[in-house]
């Protein structure tokens, strides 16, 4: 089939309509005619991605994180995403990327995290369709939620952070893959229990458990924005499957996380 086919099939299951303002999805590179026969799925696009899609003899790489989100103003093999840029086209690889207009789909970035919780009644968590919440089938105190949601992501260095009294009492989650404290404010609001997302810094993360000490507001459990986003991985590959039988969908097996380790205190 051809590169243009599968362009069509993702702007009507990632529209490019649902992107963010600030966000760059779409085709970073290759030609709409060119064949492609074999797909890699990757939360991000790094040397060893694009090493790995050459191995097994792709010719598309589909990433969550667009290539060129910030910036870019050479692309001289220096720097990184130049040298990303030359292996990506020595290798004739395509390279097509979605972000935010795959974060808020039905199947998409968000919602598959919530239902691998365990949440069920989904619904957006504010009026712009941002996030989710949902619901626990039975009550959950803090901690076992916790256990929970670290079961159903693949392990990482950084494990699963969490703020709250370790008996709260847990049954609606608001849900949000990716970096989520520029959400904060809406999750007060919403009547959750617990927010479950990713990138929270020290001060609006501070500033929201204060406020939840007032008001008995939701705790905050902060995971791998790389292994909230990896789940997604498996739902695409599964939606270009049914869509095309005959392309090969292969999810990466590498892990982009870029934390390794950590040294326990």
């Amino acid at each position: 089939m051809l590169l243009s086919d599968l362009l069509n099939h993702f702007e009507l299951i990632w529209p490019s309509s649902a992107a963010e303002a600030w966000d760059r999805p779409g085709l970073m590179l290759g030609a709409p005619g060119n064949s492609v026969s074999r797909v890699l799925l990757t939360v991000d696009v790094t040397s060893e991605v694009i090493a790995e899609a050459a191995d097994l003899g792709c010719q598309l790489i589909v990433s969550h994180h667009p290539m060129y989100l910030r910036g870019v103003t050479e692309l001289g093999e220096s720097r990184l995403k130049g040298q990303l840029t030359a292996a990506a086209i020595r290798s004739n690889l395509a390279v097509f990327s979605a972000h935010t207009n795959a974060d808020f789909q039905p199947h998409g970035v968000t919602n598959t995290l919530a239902r691998a919780l365990g949440l069920g009644k989904l619904r957006p968590m504010n009026e712009f369709g941002h996030g989710a919440i949902g619901e626990l089938e039975s009550p959950e105190s803090l901690l076992e939620f916790a256990r929970r949601v670290s079961r159903a992501l693949p392990p990482v260095a950084q494990g699963v952070k969490v703020s709250g009294d370790p008996g709260k009492e847990i049954n609606t989650v608001a849900v949000l893959a990716g970096a989520g404290d520029s959400y904060l404010d809406s999750v007060q609001l919403s009547g959750a229990d617990v927010y479950v997302t990713s990138d929270l810094r020290h001060h609006p993360a501070q500033d929201f458990t204060e406020q939840s000490k007032l008001t008995s507001g939701p705790a905050l459990i902060d995971i791998s924005h790389w292994a909230a986003e990896w789940l997604w991985l498996d739902v695409a590959s599964g939606q270009l499957s049914e869509a095309f039988p005959e392309l090969e969908v292969i999810v990466s097996e590498l892990k982009t996380d870029p934390w390794t380790f950590v040294v326990m205190q």
